[in-house]
């Protein structure tokens, strides 16, 4: 008689959570190995792991989806604050304006474009969340953002260097738009609920005008409580005297965790303060031991990735997905190649200094990750009309866009001409350093990267480049922020951490 593979029931609150969790983490940082050596993202494999292992699979089977949605929502936090401590205010400043715009009117014009497609292509055919108009828009809001953990990893594990500083401006997008997108996810989630129950059409704009107060404030408490905490944070972290560095991060960790339960619990956007207060901190001149806090929250990090989407793949039912593999096909490849980009251009019209290049690189820089899927697992929490749909659309897409969009990130930055780093002769004139300082690199100057000025400042390098060398013609030049470079200077460039 054959066991059903259904057989492990796993109650998130069990003592055997911890001896298949021990499990599943050991074979997915070891199938990271040999991913990472043949360019498969890290959180796809953590996903396909937990896919693996789940009710489907091997039938880990998970009943307590509050508890999954907490610990998803925690590991959400970490990644965010995580981002917002290595953000450098520096290299963000010249382009916070086209970031929160990418992160917000980008973000509205995806779930318009998309939301749009899906209600006149697909209609009701693609389950319960699409028997509506809002279902559709639903569904479009809760694929919206950027994953961060997402672009975090890809960006920061391959290091990959990109032009007209763009590798700041993806960062702070996906860490900015993913409490946008939740946020208005909860606001849909409430106004279709609350439709149910209203008559006429007085009452459905009040109550569409009340969600939109609601966005309004989420936003300016979320903003606020971030900005005040952080600096409170600043005052505090100078000033005390702690006998070691991992008590410096432990306090700054759980000033973060309050930030987000303060303002979710003043009627803000929780993650938005959380991430705010973390670049707050993360700017701090006199930060102690900051490198030993960066190191730790890089630590607590990849194991908050590492839980959260091995999670999320427990929480998949592939047997489920067939019905919708279609439908999800073909609203991912739309959001990849049509809403994603019409979003990135139409937010970025008012600015300028990206080339059209940057822009269609920004624009494939769109990941799905753990963010659409924790979101699409709040509709099934609060028993949205087709929520399983919406779940099951959401996951296919995430992997469709993990494996189509990660695995290809670096060679589009090279087809694009945006990496850093496109001379595969490394010529640093007998130069060694140590390893455990960086990689040593060259860069021929080009006209375009004189666009913006022709000084070594004006290059907006990102964080942790440094130019330690200038070869012209012949000469070898020590170099200096206002240093006039000319078309064909080589640089010698150092790539590696700072604790400036």
């Amino acid at each position: 008689m054959m066991i059903p593979l259904s057989i492990f029931n796993i109650d998130l609150s069990s003592g055997n959570l911890i001896l298949f969790v021990s499990i599943l983490m050991f074979v997915a940082i070891l199938m990271a190995k040999v991913g990472t050596k043949y360019g498969v993202p890290t959180m796809l494999l953590f996903l396909i792991i937990g896919m693996i292992a789940g009710e489907d699979g091997i039938g880990i089977k998970i009943d307590n989806l509050k508890v999954a949605e907490f610990l998803g929502h925690l590991a959400m936090t970490i990644i965010l604050l995580s981002g917002g401590l290595e953000t450098s205010l520096e290299e963000t400043r010249p382009i916070i304006k086209k970031g929160i715009s990418m992160s917000t009117l980008g973000v509205f014009i995806t779930i318009l474009v998309t939301g749009s497609f899906i209600w006149l292509v697909f209609g009701n055919r693609i389950g319960g969340g699409g028997r509506t108009l809002m279902g559709c828009f639903l569904l479009a809001t809760v694929l919206s953002s950027t994953d961060s953990a997402s672009v975090f990893s890809i960006l920061r594990s391959r290091r990959l260097t990109l032009r007209e500083n763009l590798g700041p401006l993806l960062e702070l997008e996906s860490g900015s738009n993913d409490p946008m997108a939740y946020v208005l996810t909860i606001l849909l989630v409430e106004i279709m609920g609350t439709l149910e129950n209203v008559t006429g059409a007085s009452g459905t704009w009040h109550v569409i005008f009340t969600g939109v107060w609601v966005l309004v404030k989420q936003i300016i408490i979320g903003f606020g409580v971030g900005m005040a905490l952080g600096y409170g944070a600043r005052w505090l972290l100078v000033r005390i005297q702690l006998h070691t560095s991992p008590l410096y991060a432990i306090l700054i960790l759980s000033i973060a965790l309050f930030a987000n339960g303060a303002a979710s619990y003043l009627g803000g956007n929780g993650l938005l303060a959380l991430y705010v207060s973390a670049i707050v901190i993360g700017n701090t001149k006199d930060l102690p031991f900051k490198k030993d806090v960066l190191l730790f929250s890089d630590g607590i990090t990849w194991l908050a990735q590492l839980m959260m989407f091995l999670l999320l793949g427990l929480l998949a039912r592939p047997s489920q997905m067939g019905v919708i593999i279609w439908p999800a096909l073909i609203i991912g490849v739309f959001i990849m190649l049509v809403a994603r980009p019409a979003g990135i251009i139409l937010s970025l019209l008012p600015f300028k200094g990206l080339s059209f290049r940057a822009k269609l690189l920004a624009s494939w820089v769109g990941l799905k990750g753990a963010g659409p899927i924790l979101f699409a697992l709040y509709t099934v929490l609060e028993g949205v009309d087709g929520s399983n749909e919406i779940f099951n659309i959401v996951f296919t897409i995430t992997l469709i866009s993990l494996l189509v969009q990660g695995m290809t990130l670096s060679p589009m930055s090279h087809l694009l001409n945006m990496s850093i780093d496109d001379d595969p002769e490394v010529e640093t004139f007998g130069m060694e350093i140590p390893e455990e300082m960086g990689m040593l690199r060259d860069h021929i100057v080009n006209d375009e990267d004189l666009t913006n000025g022709d000084t070594l400042r004006d290059l907006h390098l990102p964080h942790g480049i440094r130019v330690v060398m200038v070869r012209r013609d012949n000469r070898f030049l020590v170099p200096h922020g206002s240093m006039k470079l000319m078309a064909g200077d080589r640089l010698v460039i150092l790539m590696g951490d700072t604790d400036d």
